[in-house]
């Protein structure tokens, strides 16, 4: 989380601030453009929230015309541009830039096409996650991808990052669930990427989207699947005395070959935090919960609940509590999915970590996060998607002590690296951002981000689109081979913090 700086602001650009707002008036009329300072605070910063940085303008465009124009008119003038969502990134991803057009979707709130036939749902970017599935409901269909933040997060937002959630171990990420895509180039080209259809032909352009954070075009229109609600679905509370013996309890579940609809895992921290903020009925006398959904044929589940009982008790399991309801079974889940804001209520703040593992490797990152925990000095609440290894630590800690926030960052890069250094990934679902942008070179060499540059290249040459995130340094494309990546020991010294 330490690294360089961001973009340098582009004077000539801030000195045309005047004539830029007065020309995107134009192509969004109304109120779609906010330039005053009371008006774009709310814009200034994401959900990482450690740190803010006031946008140029604020612009809220309605159709993909205007889009396209903006974009245009950016390219042609060398205006960078930041897309954004609904602003609830957890890696800094739509950090605006001071010298950049900020470019929000939320008006694009539409779902255009809903098609049972062929599973599918047609939506704007500004839709919610959950708004999918609400549309769909009444005919027992959901949008299976399902994030904790999914009755505000915008489906948008989750293919810029590939979210996932709490059902991704069985129906998998964003990248599973998204058939086609509309989006405008950086120089206003409209382009449309799959359909309807199960597979698209040529290049994989739908999965180099997917997760691309911005840096390649912005998203003005998806087409996702949507699934039959199963028959049945019930949940498994498992109790353990330590999150080693949790963790191997998932990795035996998956090695018997159970694939349940969704596997999550809290700690003892978190298990309290939750159960005092939803009263979900979870045991505090364990040190680790596991909740297993199996989903399917009312005998299927039935067989599969007694294997994973069989599972937890070879692993010390203290408590087993089996849904009875429908009722119970979303009680379970409600303090899941609560865990976030019910950590807030025990921390003045908390950084949410976001880094993916090997199954097996559960039991040694977790003891190696309580040993970091001891050595920086803070707490740590783990709430994460056990079953694909998706951790989400929460780092505990107060910004208005002198230290505590550059503690917390360090902790959490020490979390990424121990990631790393056992075989896993910088990130599962939250992206890079800013956030994780330095420590992309404890993952790839400078060849490896060489060649991921030449992609961003082949969209967007002039690096105008959301520039400062995800690569440690910006450079131009035709000095690749010139390219030095520097880890830096400064964390993000030029955007102001709260």
């Amino acid at each position: 989380m330490s690294g360089l700086v961001m973009p340098a602001l582009n004077a000539e650009i801030l000195a045309r601030r005047d004539e830029i707002i007065a020309d995107m008036k134009i192509i969004v009329p109304g109120e779609g453009v906010v330039h005053s300072e009371n008006g774009m605070r709310p814009f200034e910063t994401d959900a990482l929230t450690a740190y803010r940085q006031m946008p140029m303008v604020v612009v809220l465009p309605e159709t993909v015309a205007q889009v396209s124009r903006i974009l245009k008119y950016c390219s042609d003038r060398n205006i960078r541009v930041v897309p954004r969502g609904a602003g609830t990134s957890l890696s800094g991803g739509a950090l605006p830039l001071g010298d950049a057009v900020l470019l929000v979707m939320t008006r694009f709130n539409r779902i255009l096409d809903i098609d049972y036939a062929n599973r599918t749902v047609i939506a704007q970017p500004g839709v919610t996650n959950l708004g999918i599935t609400n549309a769909v409901q009444h005919e027992d269909f959901y949008y299976a991808p399902d994030p904790s933040s999914q009755i505000a997060c915008s489906i948008g937002g989750n293919v810029a990052e590939n979210s996932g959630g709490v059902h991704s171990l069985k129906y998998g990420l964003t990248a599973s669930n998204v058939l086609g895509i509309e989006m405008v180039m950086m120089d206003g080209e409209i382009v449309r990427i799959g359909g309807k259809h199960l597979d698209a032909e040529g290049y994989d352009l739908l999965g180099l989207m997917t997760g691309s954070e911005g840096l390649l075009g912005v998203v003005t229109e998806v087409t996702v699947r949507i699934l039959k609600k199963p028959e049945t679905a019930r949940a498994v509370l498992l109790g353990f005395p330590s999150s080693e013996e949790a963790g191997q309890c998932v990795a035996d579940i998956i090695g018997a070959g159970i694939i349940p609809g969704g596997m999550e895992m809290m700690d003892k921290l978190a298990i309290q935090a939750a159960e005092d903020f939803v009263h979900a009925g979870y045991p505090l006398d364990v040190e680790a919960l596991l909740i297993v959904e199996l989903d399917g044929p009312a005998a299927e589940v039935d067989h599969l609940i007694q294997q994973v009982e069989s599972i937890a008790k070879a692993n010390n399991s203290t408590t087993c509590l089996v849904s009875t309801s429908e009722a119970e079974r979303m009680t379970f889940w409600a303090g899941r999915k609560a865990a976030f804001p019910a950590v807030g209520r025990i921390s003045p703040d908390y950084l949410c970590m976001d880094g993916t593992i090997p199954r097996k490797e559960l039991p040694k990152v977790l003891a190696g996060m309580r040993e970091l925990s001891e050595k920086h000095r803070l707490r740590v609440a783990n709430v994460f998607h056990a079953g694909d290894g998706n951790l989400h630590p929460l780092i505990l800690y107060d910004a208005n002590k002198d230290d505590e926030l550059a503690r917390a960052e360090a902790f959490g890069a020490d979390i990424l690296r121990l990631c790393v250094k056992v075989g896993g990934v910088l990130t599962g679902e939250h992206g890079v951002g800013v956030e994780k942008r330095d420590l992309m070179p404890e993952m790839f060499s400078e060849e490896d981000l060489n060649q991921q540059i030449r992609v961003k290249c082949a969209f967007d040459p002039n690096h105008l689109l959301n520039p400062g995130k995800v690569f440690p340094q910006l450079h131009r494309c035709a000095e690749l081979g010139r390219m030095h990546v520097h880890r830096g020991q400064v964390a993000f010294p030029d955007i102001p913090r709260f």
